[in-house]
Parts: structure tokens; C-alpha cells; sequence
């Protein structure tokens, strides 16, 4: 085309790739690019056809998408707490108030600015419990630790 040889069409469509990459970032036309990009490398030193050219495209985009599933897939995504996406999982630990009566059937507290249904260990209106468990929308409580006088 234009006296330019193909190998340098793939090159170039190669680098386009990883352009459009960096501007809109779905990771998925990186393995395309550089597959493009040593397509274009052995076009250039073998000087192999069109047909070739197209098939080792094929097994370039192939094997580099299979490498880089292999190689970033696995990789963990670490998170800033260990429990970022169970909201009532972040509740345990934190201390409430009675605003009930609570025994092993139930009662109620006060969390920040709302009222939970809450169960466990016996405690009178007014007593600080503590959050051990959540199940569905009940709190799991005992009595808070005692502040030293």
C-alpha cells in the first residue's frame, strides 16, 4: 500500500491499539496491540504474505490473551478492610445501648441514630452491650466490658 510494507501497517495498527488503550482503558486491547505489534515485527524480517501474516495474528491475539487472563486474573485486589462490601459484617465490634430489655429472645438498641432488633446476653434499658454477631437484621450482643473506675 503506498510503497509502505505491511509489516510497518501492523506496527503502526498495533501502536494505535495501545493508544486507544491508554484513552479508554479496558485492558483488553493491550493483548490486541502487542499481538499486532509482533505480527508487524516478523512481517518485517520474514516478509510473509497477507495469509500469514492474518493467522499469526491470530495465534499472537490468542496466546497473549490467554497470558494475560493467566498472569491478572489471579491477582487479589487488596482491600482496605476486610469486610468493605458486608455492611452489617462492619457493625461487629461497635458498641450500643439498650433501649429494651434483651435476653436470648430479643429486645432492641440504639446503634448511632437508628434502633436495631437485637438478642444475646441480658441486659436492662440503658446498659452498653457490645456487637458479637449479625444475623439477617438482628444484632448479636453482650454485656460491653466494664471501664475501669
Amino acid at each position: 500500500m503506498n510503497g509502505i510494507d505491511h509489516g510497518w501497517w501492523w506496527l503502526i495498527g498495533g501502536v494505535l491499539l495501545l493508544i486507544a488503550e491508554v484513552l479508554a482503558p479496558g485492558f483488553f486491547l493491550l493483548f490486541i496491540g502487542v499481538a499486532a505489534m509482533v505480527t508487524g515485527v516478523f512481517v518485517l524480517l520474514f516478509d510473509f504474505g497477507l495469509a500469514p501474516a492474518l493467522a499469526l495474528f491470530a495465534i499472537y491475539t490468542a496466546l497473549a490473551v490467554y497470558l494475560g487472563r493467566k498472569v491478572y486474573a489471579n491477582r487479589p485486589v487488596p482491600a482496605s478492610s476486610r469486610h468493605l462490601n458486608d455492611r452489617s459484617a462492619q457493625l461487629i465490634g461497635r458498641g450500643a445501648v439498650a433501649v429494651s430489655a434483651i435476653d436470648g429472645d430479643g429486645g432492641r438498641v440504639r446503634l448511632g441514630d437508628s434502633e436495631w432488633s437485637a438478642r444475646g446476653a441480658s441486659a436492662q434499658p440503658g446498659d452498653r452491650v457490645q456487637i458479637i454477631g449479625v444475623e439477617g437484621n438482628c444484632l448479636i450482643v453482650e454485656a460491653a466490658p466494664k471501664l475501669p473506675a
